[in-house]
């Protein structure tokens, strides 16, 4: 290879990693920490009652499933007897969290009956974010906006809704629940400041299978849901909402509301008396995490244990700091030793280790510091760990390359001449190390959760990390050195030349 590739590959290379350095830098990214690292919520579940064991297990699938789709970096769910605790590290709005987890997820689709202003909110009268559900890439329009109604007295009937005169003042009856024909119950909406009241339950969200996803449809977000085949998906919600449909004294509003735990989360309204096609869209003035929620909800449905109310503590990190700090101290002396050590015995070509290990560390701080960001990674004690560990993996490359070299100048060869030679030989057996211990990470990291995942995930990122640097920097780096005449004379490696006859 030409000397100007050589520099150009070189140059390149850290001229990429400092650049992403200094973009993660300018961008605020940084590495998030874990639980142990900087504290966090641990949220401690009971199960109420009677319950199968593999229920409780299902339920903790479930949970597991809700962390994850919210982007908590590295949470820990672990099954303690029938206690379930979920450690939740890196949550940036821990409340959303928690309202995830400690929710049982009994979703149910009820008829709508009428609609009013919820008497303990500030909010208006007006119905925020009127939905509709249509067959998938079908039109839509919204309807009842911006109307409003009394729920009915003391005779519980169900009167179509009703816009108010301009001048007039609504007012909202709350009848009690016993006053309720058998099935009606009047439920309060999550974020619209309205009350609801709905007829018996016509299908739960067993009727949807786990594919559901927030997309984005004529510019505002609608949620997709597939609806399962057979008795219990398709058909159960297909009579539902042909029932809606036909607007009778069931359901007058035509609307279904997605009611989860008590609190109707979305009321859209039915454009279409069957649904063919397996698919339901719902749509309307969904915020891109309304309708992410939404499609969360409707995705993972019940969970089959209830639960009591979560208990929520704080987890300090004062004692994960220390430990990191102790780890980061014990690092910096076994990497200073290390390079110490390859100085006394490799001479001045082990600087290139010293830039290299640099180099490498550039990158995975940028990797890091951008996943974190990105996708919610979390750097935890054992994935520091795991850090350390691949430093130990990165300087065996330089070693396999070292000895290759000092081999060859022991033999009587001048380094500018087993330099490129040495590398091919060197990189296979390099390539083959850092694959095994890739796969080793792989299958450490598929079969595990928690902090041993964390660790194999880390050790697997540093020796991805080493494959290009040895490639791209070590490899320019050390031919560049081996054709200065400095480095073809006199002790080279530690060992002096030998003269061949």
């Amino acid at each position: 290879m030409s000397q100007r590739r050589l520099v150009v590959t070189l140059v390149t290379f850290v001229t990429v990693a400092v650049a992403l350095f200094v973009g993660n830098l300018v961008a605020g990214n940084h590495p998030a920490l874990g639980l142990d690292l900087q504290g966090g919520a641990s949220v401690t579940m009971t199960p109420q009652g009677t319950y199968d064991e593999a229920a409780l297990s299902v339920a903790v699938d479930i949970i597991r499933q809700r962390v994850d789709a919210i982007g908590v970096a590295e949470p820990e769910i672990i099954r303690q007897g029938d206690t379930v605790v979920v450690n939740l590290p890196g949550v940036k709005d821990q409340q959303q969290a928690l309202d995830l987890i400690g929710r049982t997820g009994k979703v149910e689709m009820r008829p709508v009956i009428q609609v009013a202003q919820n008497p303990d909110s500030t909010t208006t009268t007006t119905v925020k974010g009127a939905t509709t559900t249509t067959v998938k890439g079908a039109s839509t329009t919204s309807v009842k906006s911006g109307s409003t109604s009394t729920l009915p007295g003391s005779s519980g009937g169900g009167g179509q809704a009703r816009r108010p005169a301009a001048a007039s003042t609504t007012t909202t009856t709350v009848p009690t629940s016993n006053t309720l024909p058998p099935g009606q119950e009047i439920l309060p909406g999550r974020k619209d400041g309205l009350l609801y009241l709905v007829g018996p339950a016509g299908a739960t969200g067993e009727v949807f299978s786990n594919d559901a996803s927030a997309t984005v449809d004529n510019g505002g977000w609608a949620v997709v849901a597939k609806l399962r085949s057979g008795a219990q998906g398709e058909d159960l919600w297909n009579a539902l909402a042909t029932k809606c449909y036909s607007g009778g004294t069931e359901c007058p509003s035509k609307a279904i509301a997605i009611v989860l735990d008590g609190e109707v989360i979305s009321a859209p309204t039915v454009q279409a008396p069957t649904f063919t096609n397996g698919s339901v869209q719902i749509t309307g003035n969904f915020s891109q995490s309304e309708a992410n929620d939404l499609a969360r909800i409707l995705q993972f449905g019940a969970v089959p244990v209830q639960f009591d109310t979560p208990t929520v503590q704080t987890v300090s990190a004062t004692l994960g700091k220390d430990s990191l700090n102790a780890a980061i101290i014990s690092g910096l002396i076994g990497v200073v030793l290390v390079l110490l050590f390859l100085l006394f015995y490799y001479r001045i070509i082990a600087l290139v280790v010293m830039f290299g290990v640099g180099v490498s560390g550039l990158l995975l701080w940028s990797v890091i510091s951008w996943l974190s960001k990105s996708n919610g990674l979390a750097l935890t004690l054992s994935g520091t760990a795991g850090i350390i560990v691949s430093i130990g993996v990165t300087v065996d490359s330089y070693v396999v390359f070292f000895e290759k070299l000092k081999d060859d100048v022991q033999a009587g060869r001048t380094l500018r001449n087993s330099a490129a030679r040495g590398f091919e030989s060197a990189w296979r057996t390099i390539l083959a190390a850092d694959t095994v211990s890739l796969l080793g990470a792989l299958i450490l990291w598929w079969l595990t959760v928690g902090s041993v995942r964390g660790f194999a995930f880390f050790l697997g990122l540093s020796t991805l990390s080493d494959m290009f640097v040895s490639y791209l920097f070590t490899r320019p780096a050390v031919l560049l050195l081996a054709r200065t005449r400095f480095m073809n004379k006199g002790r080279v490696l530690g060992v002096r030349t030998v003269e061949v006859a």
